[in-house]
């Protein structure tokens, strides 16, 4: 989602202004952006959508965690291994005896 100017605020500015941004963030459900010397530096964010935030982010994780899992079952049912020799090496682990 695009900012826009009215919805960054210099950083100097928010330490005067920090609860009435904190409301205006809760109420409109928008973002507000800080900035530090004119860069972005931090968001004041609704800690609902923070959570919502969180919870895509764990989300998508499973997601490619899935699609490997899928990929490796695939590559299995068509015979297709890695020796074991190049699996130890790839995990850092010194080969069985």
């Amino acid at each position: 989602m695009a900012s826009r100017a009215s919805d960054i605020v210099p950083i100097s500015e928010a330490r005067a202004r920090l609860s009435l941004l904190a409301s205006k963030v809760v109420e409109s459900g928008s973002e507000k952006v800080l900035t530090r010397n004119g860069v972005p530096y931090v968001a004041l964010v609704d800690a609902r959508r923070l959570d919502h935030y969180h919870a895509l982010e764990a989300e998508h994780a499973n997601l490619v965690l899935a699609e490997d899992a899928i990929t490796g079952l695939r590559e299995a049912l068509i015979g297709s291994f890695v020796p074991d020799e190049e699996l130890d090496e790839a995990l850092g682990v010194q080969p069985a005896p």
